[in-house]
């Protein structure tokens, strides 16, 4: 597969991997010291990922959001995207400890040969809103995916702090309030940017004839997924129901949408 970026894509994976590794040290220091390293792992990355994605678009000169596997490397590159401007925030560059893992082994799987069943197909329709769509949506994805990872720094930080663990004292994690106030925001963002990019959808884009921008599976997910994450923020402003049950709902969500996402994307006869 000449020219398809893979290659970068599988060096972007190893790099993950070698961030995953050092996270498990942050995690056993308790995070007394600023995770440069790690972020810089995840730069070095960030920019192998990015490399595979312009070397496959360019390949077949179209947007590379065309299989399972290109829309797992979009997901992946929101989230990491998405960490490495949240992470110019000393404070906030813990969350890359919690990324990594996530990043690896998600990007593991995209590698499967299996997933890359359309190498070289082109898509049915192009158009300038076809790109701005996909964009708003899958850098909510990013957004969503970073509020799941905070969710999980949330619960960590209340077991040490319920258990009494010295990690939770001497550690440069925020407190569990900041961790709350992080997650709501990035849950925010997610789900303007969601917003946004189902509005175009249904308003601006121009479907085969035939096809039916409502009758899609994925738009039915996405709606789905678009309700499950309204009813979490309506939960947390109307209903006071935050800590404890708002980060396991980030992390719940999130789950939702990384074991389903693959699978109704092979059933929307727009998107496969």
């Amino acid at each position: 597969m000449h020219g398809s970026g893979r290659d970068y894509f599988l060096a972007a994976v190893m790099v993950y991997g070698l961030s995953a590794i050092y996270s498990v040290f942050l995690w056993r220091k308790g995070f007394r010291q600023h995770d440069r390293v790690n972020y810089g792992l995840l730069l070095l990355a960030a920019i192998f990922h990015t490399t595979a994605m312009f070397k496959r678009g360019f390949s077949f000169d179209r947007c590379p959001v065309n299989n399972l596997y290109e829309a797992t490397l979009f997901l992946l590159w929101t989230i990491v995207a998405t960490y490495l401007v949240v992470g110019l925030w000393p404070r906030l560059r813990f969350l890359g400890a919690f990324a990594a893992p996530l990043l690896f082994c998600v990007g593991v799987f995209a590698l499967m040969p299996g997933l890359d069943n359309s190498y070289g197909a082109r898509p049915e329709f192009k158009h300038d809103w076809v790109s701005l769509h996909a964009a708003l949506i899958l850098l909510s994805y990013g957004a969503f995916g970073l509020s799941s990872v905070a969710g999980l720094m949330y619960l960590t930080q209340e077991h040490d702090l319920k258990f009494r663990k010295m990690r939770a004292i001497f550690s440069l994690l925020p407190p569990i309030q900041r961790l709350e106030l992080v997650i709501g925001r990035l849950m925010v963002t997610g789900f303007v940017l969601l917003t946004a990019g189902l509005v175009i959808g249904a308003v601006r884009l121009k479907l085969p004839e035939g096809v039916s921008y409502f009758d899609d599976p994925k738009v039915h997910w996405s709606i789905l997924v678009w309700l499950l994450y309204l009813a979490l923020l309506i939960m947390n402003w109307g209903f006071a129901q935050g800590g404890r049950r708002f980060a396991w709902g980030a992390v719940g969500c999130f789950l939702f949408v990384l074991l389903t996402f693959w699978g109704v994307n092979l059933m929307s006869p727009i998107h496969h």
